[in-house]
C-alpha cells in the first residue's frame, strides 16, 4: 500500500509539471496598465515610430534548420530629467504580420529607465525575421528613447549572443 501512493505522488507530480505553457512572452511580464498615462493631445511632444529587428530564431548550419532563440525587447528612456511615452508596442512576424500587441494605450517611461519585454525561447512565432513597431511621444528638445533587442540562446557548453539596435522610420 505504501508503494502504491508513493507511486501515485510521483505520477501527480509529473503530470502537473507536464502542463502546457503559455506560449506568450515575457518572463515577468510588465504591468502595463500600471504604466497608463493619459496625455492631452494639445500637449506639445515630438512624435515618431522606431522599428527594432529581433530575432526569436536564426538558422544554424543551413536553411533548413533554425536555432531558437530568447529575445529581450529593451525600451530605453535615455534622458536625465524626463519622462517619455511609448503609444503602442506590436510584434510582427517574418512576413510582416501582426503576431500580437503588448499595449496600445500610452504608458511612461521614467528618466534613466528600461522597460523590457521578453520572447521566450519556445515562442517561435516571430521566426527568423521578427521585428516591433513602436510608436512614441517626447517633449521638445528631448532625446528620442532607444530601442534595443538582445538575443541568447545557450546550449551545453555553448552559448550565442548578439545585438541589434532600433531605427527611428518616422
Amino acid at each position: 500500500m505504501v508503494k502504491f501512493k508513493h507511486l501515485l505522488i510521483i505520477i501527480i507530480v509529473l503530470c502537473a509539471s507536464c502542463k502546457d505553457k503559455e506560449s506568450v512572452s515575457s518572463i515577468d511580464p510588465v504591468n502595463w496598465s500600471s504604466r497608463m498615462v493619459d496625455y492631452n493631445s494639445k500637449d506639445s511632444l515630438a512624435s515618431g515610430t522606431s522599428y527594432p529587428s529581433i530575432y526569436s530564431e536564426i538558422y544554424s548550419l543551413t536553411e533548413h534548420k533554425t536555432h531558437d532563440l530568447t529575445a529581450t525587447v529593451s525600451m530605453r528612456n535615455i534622458n536625465l530629467k524626463d519622462s517619455i511615452f511609448i503609444s503602442n508596442a506590436e510584434y510582427y512576424n517574418s512576413e510582416g504580420v501582426l503576431i500580437r500587441t503588448y499595449f496600445d494605450h500610452p504608458i511612461y517611461i521614467a528618466p534613466l529607465e528600461t522597460v523590457e519585454i521578453v520572447i521566450d525561447e519556445e515562442d517561435q512565432a516571430g521566426g527568423t525575421g521578427a521585428n516591433f513597431i513602436f510608436n512614441w511621444k517626447i517633449p521638445h528638445g528631448l532625446n528620442a528613447p532607444l530601442f534595443e533587442g538582445i538575443m541568447i540562446s545557450t546550449s551545453g557548453q555553448q552559448g550565442l549572443s548578439f545585438t541589434t539596435r532600433g531605427i527611428k522610420i518616422k
